[in-house]
């Protein structure tokens, strides 16, 4: 008996010793993520989940920004944009902006990386000439395009002169001016577009298309059942980033027509509603919570359901 319970002893003692050093592990391990992802961790707490819940609950006041009273209007601010007859015409510009930019630029994109797919001379300058609209920034694109279609003095007034047409009021018009900003947006990401589709292109397998061209498929048919298939990846990836920046453009739209003017998308709404003429801060915050849902969703959506159409084989 004695011999066992010796015996029993040692083994508890060892599972004792075990069960010791895998706390001794554990507390190492968490002690060095503190150590390294604490900073971080603290930093992301602090810029953006807590502006994210301060917005949320400043969503809900009737707030005038530098105004240190503030009532509590619940879902208003909500009701309103959803409502109100200029909420609807934000929403109709959102669309009609996001729609018209990211077909636009992928739809040229894609025509422009298939003629600098091909052997040419002089193609890597073309691809470093077409890319660098996307890396420059926004407020110098917007002061080189103000000056464009200036209709006094800009480029644009002497080629509508040439035809014996006078420029239009681009600034003036709602309507002008929002396809004048959609065509500017359109040439800053169609060379971010061409270069992925590029990338899309040369990731291609040649035996595939000799096979095409075996089984007497012409350039068309070629392009439509094997290269188009087979770029679906590159299609959804840059739907899926370019609706995401379209949806959240800013800068172009600020410098370009300061007071919206017809061109007031979702963030350029918030950007007037809270620092603008109106500086209803609280109606803003509402607008932004709705702005957060709306790219979230729209991400979800083409996940779940355009994911499923792509070939990755």
């Amino acid at each position: 008996m004695s011999r066992q319970s010796t015996t029993g002893t040692a083994q508890a003692e060892v599972e004792a010793g075990r069960r010791r050093e895998r706390r001794i592990v554990r507390s190492r391990n968490y002690f060095h993520f503190i150590l390294f992802a604490g900073p971080n961790i603290a930093l992301i707490l602090m810029f953006i989940y807590y502006p994210l819940v301060m917005n949320l609950r400043y969503s809900v006041l009737d707030w005038r920004l530098g105004s240190t009273t503030a009532r509590t209007v619940g879902l208003a601010n909500y009701k309103e944009f959803f409502t109100s007859p200029h909420g609807l015409e934000v929403w109709r510009v959102t669309i009609v902006f996001t729609v018209a930019t990211v077909a636009g630029a992928m739809l040229l994109g894609l025509l422009m990386a298939l003629v600098l797919n091909q052997r040419l001379p002089g193609r890597t300058l073309a691809r470093t000439a077409i890319f660098s609209p996307y890396v420059l920034s926004g407020v110098g694109i917007g002061m080189v395009w103000n000056f464009i279609f200036d209709p006094r003095l800009g480029v644009l007034r002497y080629v509508f002169q040439y035809f014996g047409r006078t420029s239009p009021e681009w600034f003036n018009d709602p309507g002008l001016s929002l396809l004048m900003v959609i065509i500017v947006y359109i040439w800053k990401n169609l060379g971010y577009a061409a270069v992925i589709f590029i990338a899309g292109l040369q990731s291609i397998p040649t035996d595939l298309l000799e096979a095409a061209e075996i089984d007497g498929a012409g350039s068309v048919r070629k392009f439509f059942s094997v290269v188009l298939p087979l770029l679906s990846p590159t299609v959804f990836f840059l739907t899926i980033t370019m609706v995401l920046n379209s949806m959240q453009a800013f800068d172009i739209l600020r410098v370009m027509t300061p007071s919206g003017n017809g061109t007031n998308t979702i963030i350029f709404e918030i950007y007037l509603q809270s620092f603008g003429a109106y500086q209803r801060a609280g109606y803003a915050a509402a607008v932004s919570v709705i702005l957060f849902i709306t790219l979230f969703a729209v991400t979800a959506v083409q996940m779940r359901y355009v994911e499923r159409k792509v070939h990755y084989q």
